[in-house]
């Protein structure tokens, strides 16, 4: 990238690239820093991106975006953060005891995920990823949710498609990375309106919104800003990526960017 002034530039093996009328952000978890610059520059060449940068970095902080869901008022488990590894029993705490579902902040595609079924098996893993010097959340385990959640794609401030993941047998995550299953689902209104408030909460115009069914409603256990789309196309039988492109024709113009690469 070029950082000039007032003419900035993408390069790509040497060739610099023309002004787009649009891009499409697909940005892994392990280069999301250089992602997201990259990105920038094109806002501030004025190219339409179908997700905005910021918006993709608030989703990318897993304690953020669970932060912004709560002003908002999106159902979410009660989740608990400390800094603190002398405040591990404060935690537990106010999580509520276990069960409970610890994350790692940086994690992805339930890497990082461990369910702690004991008091004592829970501070032991605390106390092993806070010695590890890495940040991670205590959420109350939904049990109620059977082992299963919803995706629900939200494309354009609609939901478009949604499809119900089930983990492998034994296993209570049900990411399809990690062997679960998935089949087309209808959801209810309320879960319906929650994807699509989550969606609003975050800025994205096109995400993945993933839920539980708990006893009390809808809860948002994460909003994916660049959703893998082959999973709940074959579940559902709906083009997803249509409906994206779709949304590209309508809204991109030059220029449009909210942010223009600030924030």
């Amino acid at each position: 990238m070029n950082i000039a002034a007032r003419r900035p530039e993408v390069y790509y093996n040497g060739v610099k690239l023309p002004k787009y009328d649009a891009v499409i952000p697909r940005i892994g978890a392990s280069v999301t820093f250089y992602g997201l610059a990259v990105l920038r520059q094109f806002e501030m060449m004025g190219i339409y991106p179908l997700n905005e940068s910021v918006a993709i970095g608030r989703s990318r902080d897993k304690l953020r975006s669970l932060q912004i869901l709560s002003r908002e008022g999106v159902g979410l488990p009660v989740t608990t953060f400390a800094h603190d590894p002398n405040q591990t029993e404060e935690v537990l705490e106010l999580a509520g005891g276990a069960p409970l579902v610890i994350k790692l902040l940086e994690g992805t595609q339930g890497i990082g995920v461990v369910l702690a079924d004991t008091d004592r098996s829970a501070k032991s893993v605390i106390e092993a990823f806070r010695g590890a010097k890495v940040n991670i959340l205590v959420q109350e385990f939904i049990k109620e949710a059977g082992g299963t959640d919803i995706r629900a794609l939200v494309v354009g401030g609609k939901v478009v498609a949604a499809m119900q993941r089930t983990g492998a047998e034994g296993e209570f995550r049900s990411n399809l990375h990690r062997g679960g299953s998935a089949q087309q689902i209808k959801i209810t209104p309320m879960e319906r309106a929650t994807a699509v408030r989550a969606a609003k909460a975050m800025g994205l115009n096109v995400c993945g919104v993933d839920m539980l069914r708990a006893n009390h409603g809808p809860v948002v256990m994460e909003v994916n800003s660049s959703p893998g789309l082959e999973g709940v196309e074959k579940a559902t039988g709906i083009d997803v990526a249509g409906r994206i492109i779709d949304l590209l024709e309508k809204q991109a113009k030059p220029g449009k960017t909210k942010t223009k690469g600030r924030g």
